[in-house]
This record gives structure tokens, sequence and C-alpha cells, in this order.
């Protein structure tokens, strides 16, 4: 075996055990947040305990950084031969992750915990052929909720929250007649990877399902063009099936189909 698996002789143990407990940690930790998503993604876990297995992997992996690094600068310090390869590689990793995870966090903890965006505030867009499957314990409902708890007991009046954090989510207006409006509208679902789920150019109403990469989260998004003058206006509304908040996910959604009609 390589000789920097031992503490050099008459040095202290204590370096290189924790630098053992940091490296095995590490380890474990990114596992565990790589293998929350395909859990849910699988159908082997529901979101709820997925997402807790994301939060163990990243409470581990801060915990196991911590040893690991007062492991390897011990070490370095005293003369204790570990393999520092090895552990320098782990500790990359783990602030990488930590870092990206403490990120996604503070853009769900920087935007209202709402999980779904409409175009239209007074008259949403109804979802028809999506309902029967929203329909489920657990799944939020398929109805625009106007008033829905917030952080610390509050309640969140929701156009207000969406008016205030993203002002500039406002209908398409296309100088084009309804029928060409409608058939951008499906090129660009298609174009963004949805799944068309039911697409009605008779009543103007298209409805897609969006699934997330990592967890398989799926989003439901309604479509409603309407004759405007000459023209053509396009409402479009997104909704989280799980979860209070959707750290921005839907906004950007529908920031992406606006801009995709609008840019053809």
């Amino acid at each position: 075996m390589a000789a920097d698996n031992y503490p050099t002789l008459g040095a202290p143990r204590w370096p290189a055990t924790l630098s053992r407990l940091g490296l095995w940690g590490i380890g474990f930790g990114v596992l565990a947040a790589a293998t929350s998503g395909p859990l849910h993604r699988l159908g082997l876990a529901g979101p709820g305990v997925a997402l807790s297995v994301l939060g163990i992997g990243l409470l581990v992996t801060v915990i196991a950084l911590m040893l690991a690094i007062i492991g390897f600068l011990a070490a370095r310090s005293k003369g204790v031969a570990i393999a520092q390869g090895a552990l320098a590689l782990s500790i990359v990793v783990g602030l990488g992750l930590v870092g990206y995870l403490l990120s996604w966090m503070r853009t769900g903890m920087g935007v209202p915990p709402i999980h779904e965006i409409s175009t239209d505030l007074e008259t949403p867009p109804s979802f028809v052929a999506i309902r029967p499957l929203r329909d489920k314990p657990g799944i939020n409902p398929v109805d625009y909720v106007r008033e829905q708890p917030g952080r610390a007991g509050q309640t969140i009046n929701v156009p207000d929250a969406q008016r205030k954090a993203y002002p500039e989510i406002q209908p398409a207006m296309l100088a084009i007649p309804m029928d060409q409006a409608f058939a951008r509208v499906e090129n660009a679902v298609r174009s963004m990877g949805l799944e068309i789920v039911a697409a009605v150019p008779a009543e103007g109403r298209l409805e897609a399902t969006a699934t997330t990469f990592f967890f398989g989260f799926k989003d439901d998004v309604v479509v409603r063009v309407r004759a405007e003058g000459s023209g053509a206006r396009v409402d479009v509304r997104s909704k989280s099936r799980v979860g209070v908040g959707d750290a921005g996910t839907n906004a950007k959604r529908v920031r992406a189909l606006l801009a995709k009609l609008r840019s053809e």
C-alpha cells in the first residue's frame, strides 16, 4: 500500500482520521444529492422524500467539508502523511456542490413563495384537458388561487406578489391573425421541449406539461390565444403541481415562451 495512507512515525493520528472522515463524508453527501433527483424521477420516492435526501446530502457535505479541510491543513502543518490528492479533489467537488445548492436556495429565497404565474391576473387562462391529471391528493389545485399561506404564517396575495416580483410578465401582442399566432405558439412550445396535452385552435387553447430535468417535477402550462383588433393576444399561465414555491421556475418558463413568440 502507498505510504501516504498512514501517519508519519511519531506524528499525531487525528489529522489523518479527520481527513478520512471528511473524504468519506463528502462522498456520501455528494452521492445522496446526486441520487435525490432520480429517486423521484423513477417513482421511488415522493417529492418530500427526494428533497429531504437532497437536504441530508447538503448537510453531510458541509460537515464533512469542515472535517476534511481541518484534517488537510493540520496534516500539512504537522507533517502527517495523507492521501492529499484524493482529499483535495473531494474538497473541490464538495465545495462545488455546496456552492451550487446554496446559490439555488438563495435564488428561491429572493422570489415570492408562489407556484404559478399568469400574464392575465384578472381572468387567467383555464386548464381543461390537464384538469383530470391534477385532480389527485397532494397536487396543487388546478384553479387559480389568489391567496395562499406564506412564510411566518403570513397570507400571500398571489397577483400582488407576481406584479411586484415580475412586472415584466405581460401578454404577448402579435401583429398576425389568430390562426397564425396559434401555430406560432404551438411551434414555440414544442421547441421548448414541453409535452403538448391538448391543442384546440378553434378555442385558441393549448395545454402542455413541462418536466424538470433533475427531479422530474411536473409543471403545467396553458396558453390562450385571442383575436385583438387585426392581431392576436397571447396569454400564458404556468403552474407547478407540487410545492408552495417554485424558486422562480414558472416565471422563467413564461418569460422564455413570451420571448420566443415576440422574436419570431
